[in-house]
């Protein structure tokens, strides 16, 4: 996740868990499936790909076999093949979307992505017309608590590339390839980590005018109500 405020978006998330749960497992074991195949095979200990994603699926309640099924269904002894794809689109006011899906079939999900664009005043558009708004990065979220005071300071003489102090925590940005070391750096010290995933931040976000936020927000809900679509990435602030 990224772009559009990560806070409320993670509120909207635990919510829709709770009300769509089974659904929002098949996401997750999918998220699971695919990076068992694109990250370096089915053991955690050595796909980080993999341990971010059960991670995720952990803190939602995804229980155990689930987790051991789509491991599975990610070195192939599934019986459907899945593939990741990448889907670049425009919305409302300017804003610029990334949405990465998970699919047995790809052809059905760039459809049907399409269409949500389609229907929620956006456009779908080309492949690479949008991703160089964006660069690879890796974030963290620590909501407020005791013992965060001097972490600002620490993170920096850490080599982190940026952090950001908000009304709710901190935002913690990475190089990708730093992301792991950084949070067990954080979790050595006891903090509470909210989130930890690897997203696509933008170069410089867009401010949404009042009037269209609704509609910014009715995209990404319809987006997220698409069972093969597993992140999206924004530059918009809501």
């Amino acid at each position: 996740m990224s772009g559009h405020s990560k806070w409320a978006q993670i509120k909207r998330s635990k919510a829709i868990i709770d009300a769509k749960r089974g659904g929002v497992f098949t996401k997750l074991g999918r998220n699971i499936s695919i990076a068992v195949k694109t990250g370096g095979g089915p053991d955690p200990e050595f796909n980080f790909k993999l341990r971010m994603a059960i991670d995720r699926a952990k803190e939602a309640g995804m229980p155990k076999d689930n987790i051991e099924r789509a491991v599975k269904k990610g070195t192939g002894e599934g019986k459907d093949a899945i593939s990741k794809v990448t889907v670049e689109g425009y919305g409302p006011a300017g804003s610029a979307f990334i949405v990465e899906g998970v699919t047995d079939n790809t052809n059905r999900t760039t459809q049907n992505i399409r269409t949500i664009f389609t229907k929620n005043h956006g456009r779908m558009g080309e492949q690479g017309s949008v991703a160089w708004m964006f660069e690879s990065k890796g974030e963290i979220l620590v909501a407020h608590q005791k013992g965060i005071e001097d972490l600002p300071l620490e993170l920096i003489d850490q080599g982190v590339e940026d952090v950001k102090e908000t009304e709710e925590g901190l935002e913690i940005y990475t190089l990708p390839i730093d992301l792991e070391k950084t949070k067990k750096f954080i979790e050595s010290k006891g903090i509470k980590i909210l989130s930890s995933e690897l997203i696509m931040r933008p170069a410089q976000s867009v401010e949404i005018p009042e009037e269209d936020k609704q509609k910014v927000q009715t995209l990404i809900d319809a987006l997220n109500d698409d069972d093969d679509v597993v992140n999206i990435h924004s530059n918009v602030n809501l």
